[in-house]
């Protein structure tokens, strides 16, 4: 008995000591891509400081690969106060088979299909309202042509209501595209800078777009704290630009585009490498998140919404499917 008991310790420190060596390593892996790719090049010594503390109590080294890939993620968020930074195990990871970049794309348009590319829902509310519910940003390739025939389907409507409660973001070029359908002509909406290759650049939207441009309409932007990313992207710029009315939530505050790496071929680490500048205001939305126009809670953001387009179609006299009565009774119900 003695003997295995001996035994059964000695393979746990075994384990234990290689388990410390491999977190090392991973720890130094994820601190080199913060020095070499983050946006502000000091930030790389807050992390320095948090795996050298963190390591002498053993937090991390007593945790499975999943969980600790989710505390690194929240302890990245929290010392560098940037909601990009990302950590996730990959199980069955092949690092002998390299990542091929087409096939990915190809694998994630099909996902990405399935959720037919982000437009969970398309359709006219009462007083002839436009209402899009687009929960996430996915290629322009994949998905020029749905975004299109949203923009069609509303273009007659008199308002639109545009959802991004639950708008995670994703791709950069599709959030360029969405917009371009509410700018009349090319605007550079911002520029973004990458500290390790010292480039800036040009963002614009499109002169010319597949579907039908939705111009000079009122537009209302329904947002929620989990609105993130290219998701507050869409919300930020069009209020900018006063092109729409933001109502909801405060929004998670992610602004700044990440690079991708592969740590010791286990862990997918995203590092925030790029800074977006608004060309009209010169800031973002980092940190602050997008403030909205009228702050309600996320769950009655549509019915206010709502309201609130029918009463700017009472005051300016358009003319929709109901009677004014009608109207002013609508409104009494979303309001109540």
């Amino acid at each position: 008995m003695k003997k295995l008991l001996v035994g059964a310790f000695l393979f746990h420190s075994l384990f234990s000591y290689a388990q410390r060596n491999n977190d090392a390593a991973v720890f130094s892996d994820i601190k080199e891509k913060v020095k070499a790719y983050y946006v502000d090049p000091q930030a790389y010594k807050k992390v320095d400081s948090l795996f050298q503390s963190e390591s002498k109590n053993e937090s991390f080294t007593q945790l499975n690969k999943k969980d600790l890939a989710a505390l690194l993620t929240q302890k990245l968020r929290t010392v560098i106060k940037d909601k990009h930074f990302f950590v996730k195990y990959l199980e069955n990871y092949n690092h002998e088979k390299p990542i091929n970049n087409k096939e990915r794309e190809k694998s994630d348009n099909f996902h990405n299909s399935l959720e037919n590319f982000g437009f969970e829902q398309v359709q006219r509310l009462e007083g002839n309202i436009g209402y899009i519910n687009f929960k996430g940003f996915a290629t322009v390739e994949s998905s020029k042509k749905i975004v299109a025939a949203t923009m069609d389907f509303v273009a007659n409507t008199n308002s639109l209501i545009i959802d991004l409660r639950e708008n995670g973001g994703g791709d950069n070029e599709m959030l360029l595209l969405f917009c371009s359908y509410f700018f009349d002509q090319k605007t550079e909406l911002y520029t973004t800078y990458f500290r390790h290759t010292n480039q800036t650049v040009h963002n614009t939207t499109q002169s010319e777009v597949a579907g039908q441009k939705y111009l000079h309409k009122k537009i209302y932007i329904l947002t929620s704290k989990k609105t993130f990313s290219a998701g507050e992207g869409l919300a930020y710029f069009l209020q900018q630009y006063k092109l729409a009315e933001i109502i909801g939530e405060k929004t998670g505050g992610a602004a700044n585009p990440v690079k991708d790496f592969i740590i010791q071929n286990q862990y997918l680490l995203l590092v925030p490498a790029g800074k977006i500048t608004a060309s009209i205001s010169h800031k973002n939305w980092n940190h602050t998140g997008v403030i909205p126009d009228q702050e309600v809670k996320a769950e009655n953001a549509l019915q206010t919404a709502h309201a609130t387009a029918l009463k700017n179609i009472l005051q300016t006299d358009t003319k929709t499917e109901l009677s004014i009565p009608e109207i002013k009774n609508l409104i009494n119900t979303l309001e109540q």
